[in-house]
């Protein structure tokens, strides 16, 4: 299979698969792990990771369909797409098996891919994934700017969450108001997200280990108690004192426990 690879002025490259050109960079070389951000995010939420982990690995970090640099051109967004989208990208790069490690929906992409595909990958490393949905979950999202799907409270955001706003405003730039169209296309899924099924879950058959903040405010850690036991051959690290956002904010502990977890594979 052929490489069509566009150059860029950026640091990193596009990549044509599945249709859409996926911006990303690489990193390191050795055993391949594809980094896979939140919704709403980029590839840049894992720069933290190259200093301590780009020595032993080739670190992959891509945008997903509409986010940052990588285009939508169907104007709409749910998982499964981005599983194809994912799927094809391992393709094009011609890449064998790497081990996916995605956080929030990056995490819930994980999970599809290792159902939908499970030959195209060697390992997941997962956390703060929506397998199941709590009261908890739509009512931070409500308290936060969303009324419903495709109903998008800017107002709201722009004043609860000011700090993430601004963050959307600088890395989501293809258009002027791209962040915008963003949150509104992603809305469709956060509302009615596609989540698999405990058999879905019982089917992965690639090595998984599960991290999670003890205090996470969307989902709690009870989920990925239940998600450990689901799937079959998975770990299990609970960080303490940490919440959602415990990829960004314990970096180290999590690069350890990524290391140690693809020592084992």
């Amino acid at each position: 299979m052929s490489k069509e690879v566009i150059e860029t002025t950026q640091p990193g490259k596009f990549m044509n698969a599945n249709g859409i050109n996926i911006y990303y960079e690489a990193f390191g070389s050795g055993q391949t792990v594809i980094f896979l951000h939140g919704s709403m995010g980029t590839g840049e939420v894992w720069k933290p990771y190259i200093p301590i982990l780009s020595q032993n690995f080739n670190l992959i970090l891509p945008d997903a369909r509409g986010h940052g640099k990588t285009e939508n051109p169907d104007g709409e967004i749910n998982l499964h797409q981005l599983a194809d989208d994912l799927a094809a990208f391992i393709d094009a790069l011609e890449l064998n098996r790497p081990v996916l490690c995605g956080w929030s929906m990056g995490g819930d992409l994980g999970l599809d891919v290792a159902i939908r595909y499970p030959d195209k990958i060697g390992g997941l490393i997962v956390g703060g994934v929506t397998h199941r949905i709590s009261e908890t979950y739509f009512v931070s999202l409500t308290a936060m700017w969303l009324d419903g799907p495709g109903q998008i409270n800017f107002e709201r955001a722009e004043e609860n969450i000011p700090q993430l706003v601004a963050l959307w405003k600088t890395v989501h730039t293809q258009s002027p108001d791209h962040w915008k169209e963003l949150v509104t296309q992603m809305s469709y899924e956060l509302v009615d997200p596609k989540l698999p099924s405990d058999e879905d879950l019982k089917q992965i058959a690639v090595p998984t280990l599960i991290i999670w903040g003890d205090r996470d405010q969307f989902l709690p850690v009870e989920d990925a108690v239940a998600l450990y036991r689901l799937i079959p051959d998975s770990q299990l690290a609970v960080v303490p004192n940490a919440d959602h956002f415990v990829s960004r904010t314990r970096v180290a502990l999590f690069a350890d426990l990524v290391k140690g977890f693809l020592s084992s594979l």
